[in-house]
């Protein structure tokens, strides 16, 4: 693997034990997704039971972010995906043979576990294996490469539950997930993970909790706001359709478009964040999320609405990876997992954070209001990020 000279790197050369295992496991995620509210009510559960078994998956990535780093230290990169999409597969496997919702709600929580300790492992290998000046690049990939998975899965779920019904959906997932364990066993370990569990001066979680606890505290306040805002825009363009007399199939026609701009664009604000510098992007990714939330309550016609939508298509897009590689810049030599797993503990939640406040200020006030509060989380976002990311700079 070429660490030397940036001209000397390409991404091909390490695209498959890189992004593969990633995109299998997110083209998994994306097939069984649509349908886990279906089968939670399928399995006798009311609506309200159906609605919450969808954040089982949220949950199980929370609550598992310092476990993944622990394991990802202790076993190695190659292992810890290995491990992962094993228990990706049995959890889907058990979802699918489930006849009660106590069978099956557990199953959600440990694919959440899974795409934690995956995600992690991911970031941390590339973060070791990608020379500095392509890292933006690499991590904007690794985002990319995600919401692949996550866009085409549904149609590969969909195909399947032609043939099989809506348990089909969980069997592609359970195929997916054991070709993306192949994968990983010929993923090359870093110098790092031979080292093994004996390694002498390992480096213990709290410690590394104590010494980077200002760059949590500010760098990572901003990007528990970035989450917030990311995780509230999946919600509000449904909503806002939803208050706008838009039909179902409009909305999904709305949210795909916004996500076709937000995949164009992963690329191209990685290279930026290479060469002109993270807040390059950052900055602007949060400005032009949270000026198009603001002005979402004041669209009230197809057009506008798509617009907006689109707007914050963008304004995702060319930000995809940035949290990633802001905590890649962070992370200490000694420690790395687990300072990514706290990073990724505070983005997490704030994923969880977001939309909750967006139903409580809706829920005081009006859906406008809330969607418009995302929005001003979303201009705080930028600011802290363009205050903190220059003094917490690492030389």
């Amino acid at each position: 693997m070429v660490r030397s000279g940036n001209e000397e790197f390409s991404l091909l050369s390490i695209a498959v034990p890189a992004f593969g295992p990633s995109v299998l496991f997110s083209l998994g995620e994306g097939a069984v997704l649509p349908v886990v509210a279906l089968s939670a009510r399928d399995l006798g559960g009311s609506v309200a039971v159906a609605a919450l078994t969808v954040t089982l998956i949220g949950l199980g990535s929370l609550v598992f972010n310092l476990p993944a780093s622990l394991l990802t230290v202790r076993f190695g990169e190659r292992w810890a995906i290995v491990g992962a999409q094993a228990a990706g597969a049995v959890a889907l496997s058990i979802a699918a043979l489930a006849t009660e919702l106590w069978q099956f709600m557990p199953a959600l929580v440990v694919l959440g576990m899974a795409g934690s300790v995956t995600n992690l492992a991911r970031q941390t290998y590339l973060t070791e294996a990608v020379p500095l000046g392509f890292r933006a690049r690499a991590l904007s990939t690794l985002g990319g490469t995600l919401r692949i998975g996550l866009f085409l899965g549904p149609f590969l779920g969909a195909a399947a539950m032609q043939v099989w019904g809506l348990r089909g959906a969980y069997w592609v997932g359970v195929v997916v997930f054991a070709g993306a364990a192949a994968v990983a066993l010929f993923m090359p370990d870093l110098e790092d993970d031979a080292a093994g569990p004996g390694s002498p001066g390992q480096a213990r979680l709290g410690r590394v909790a104590a010494a980077h606890w200002k760059v949590l505290a500010t760098v990572g306040l901003g990007v528990l706001f970035v989450s917030a805002v990311r995780q509230s825009r999946q919600v509000v363009i449904p909503l806002w359709a939803e208050h706008l007399g838009l039909d179902a199939p409009t909305a999904s026609l709305v949210y795909g478009i916004a996500g076709g701009v937000d995949l164009l664009l992963f690329y191209p604000g990685g290279r930026v964040m290479d060469l002109r510098g993270r807040l390059a992007v950052a900055v602007p990714s949060m400005t032009i999320m949270g000026l198009a939330l603001i002005a979402m309550p004041f669209t009230s016609a197809f057009w506008p609405f798509l617009a907006v939508s689109c707007l914050l298509g963008l304004g995702n897009g060319i930000g995809s990876g940035m949290i990633m590689t802001l905590g890649a810049d962070f992370s200490p030599a000694h420690g790395r997992a687990q300072f990514l797993g706290l990073w990724r503990l505070m983005a997490d939640s704030g994923s969880t954070l977001g939309p909750v406040l967006l139903s409580a200020v809706t829920a005081v006030a009006a859906l406008g209001v809330g969607v418009a509060s995302a929005g001003l989380l979303g201009l705080a976002a930028a600011a802290v990020l363009a205050w903190s990311v220059p003094r917490a700079a690492r030389p």
